[in-house]
């Protein structure tokens, strides 16, 4: 009797005939590494051959399309050899592309839940399952599997980002750490979105009245490091916060349009959980409210009781935690708590592909605005920031030289390139210098200057 090529092995399974542990048999190798399982070949490798083939074909194919959640159709394949005048059956099992795999009619429990270890296929365990399971819930693969669109990538702004936060990023290993590539090696929408330019807008956008039907002002503030536009959207956002104060009042009290707190974690967690494959955030002021809407609707597994009492799960799970690292999101679930409390459940506008958070406005401070109540109301343009003395010295170099180049100031004030992006970053963040035209011919606007 003919033997077949190999033996058993964590890979490699052998069938003398069609059972019905086929399924179990499936959900192993999806559940691990994958492999082939042979139909025809006895335990010892012998070569006996499949009888009734069209029959056990269909079978099979019931069992990959209707037994096995979720639905490896498009994964599982099969093919037929002939050896010595027999016919084998081979079932072709690559690893799962989801976190785990299951037989329905166990569902995810120890019995239904089992992996290929050695030549024998083990229940996994509870711990293991739930592990898995929620993994399922999130999009964490989307932003890394999914090519950039934008050739030009560089992560200049990045790295002074994490160098402000006492970080540093070997060369050699930041790309793959933060995610930043895809599987097979290329920059991915991750790396887009955190890249020093890129083509993906990100729009505040200011209505006269309270609907959409005449624009007043359109800002985009995209085209470049998320992390960046989003402190410049935070410092609009800032400047756009009206405060009323009752100067006849000892303490005196203050007023604000909107709460801040509130409005930035809206706009975070719209960045955050963003499907940026469907479109970008959207921020729009109307005359008695701001709206912040986001794309994708909620996470995959995620209802609405669990998104207000604060259970996240995260879409894009590394995007998540580079806001984490710059300290601008804790990931504790409280955000949403924070406006619920504020404001209540119904500035939530739930869709099956956007969530729209409609803030409404201090309608006395609307109304102060509009009556132009002498000085108890302004603007709060820009942010109070304290300035050390490099930034000092900056800033006092543009004003004289608009068009000095970084490598240029790093010389007249002999300090080194880095030192100067970071405090050229700190000063546009800050609203107190914006550059004007582009990186070559373009000049140093000083906005503010003691």
């Amino acid at each position: 009797m003919s033997k077949y090529n190999g033996i058993e092995s964590e890979t490699l399974e052998f069938k003398a005939t069609y059972t019905e542990t086929i399924c179990k048999e499936i959900v192993s190798f999806l559940n691990a590494n994958g492999g082939d399982i042979v139909i025809g070949v006895d335990n010892d490798g012998n070569i006996v051959g499949v009888s009734k083939l069209d029959e056990i074909s269909r079978k099979i194919s019931d069992v990959i399309t209707n037994q096995i959640e979720p639905n490896p159709q498009e994964l599982v394949s099969s093919e037929i050899r002939y050896f010595d005048g027999k016919t084998l059956l081979i079932i072709h099992v690559p690893k799962g592309t989801r976190p785990i795999y299951c037989q329905k009619k166990y569902g995810f429990s120890s019995a239904g839940c089992t992996i290929r270890i050695g030549t024998t296929c083990k229940e996994m365990s509870p711990e293991q399952i739930k592990a898995r399971y929620e993994l399922n819930f999130t999009d964490i693969d989307f932003m890394v599997r999914t090519p950039a669109r934008y050739g030009n990538i560089s992560f200049r702004t990045l790295k002074i980002y994490y160098t402000e936060k006492g970080y540093h990023l070997d060369d050699k290993s930041f790309e793959q750490n933060l995610g930043l590539k895809t599987p097979k090696g290329e920059y991915n929408l991750l790396a887009e979105l955190l890249s020093d330019k890129n083509t993906i807008p990100l729009i505040v956008v200011k209505f006269q009245g309270k609907d959409k039907s005449s624009i007043s002002e359109r800002n985009d503030y995209g085209s470049q490091s998320l992390l960046f536009a989003y402190e410049q959207i935070k410092n609009r956002l800032i400047s756009e916060n009206i405060c009323l104060s009752d100067t006849t009042a000892r303490p005196r009290t203050d007023r604000f349009l909107f709460d801040f707190d509130c409005v930035n974690e809206a706009f975070i967690n719209a960045l955050v959980h963003n499907d940026w494959n469907l479109s970008q955030p959207l921020v729009s002021i109307f005359e008695d409210r701001i709206e912040i809407l986001s794309h994708g609707g909620l996470p995959k597994g995620q209802t609405e009781e669990m998104f207000f009492q604060g259970i996240s799960r995260p879409r894009n799970d590394m995007l998540m935690r580079i806001f984490m690292n710059m300290e601008l999101t804790e990931h504790t679930g409280h955000g949403i708590p924070v406006i619920v409390s504020k404001y209540g459940r119904k500035v939530f506008h739930i869709g099956d592909t956007y969530i729209n958070v409609v803030i409404p406005f201090d309608m006395a401070v609307v109304n102060a605005k509009r009556q132009n109540v002498g000085n108890n109301v302004g603007n709060n343009v820009g942010i109070n920031v304290t300035i050390n003395k490099t930034q000092r010295l900056v800033v006092q170099c543009l004003l004289e030289k608009p068009d000095i180049s970084v490598n240029a100031l790093a010389e007249t004030l002999n300090l080194s390139p880095r030192t100067i992006e970071r405090a050229l970053l700190y000063l546009r963040q800050a609203n107190i210098i914006q550059r004007v035209g582009n990186k070559k011919k373009g000049s140093w606007l000083v906005v503010k200057s003691e």
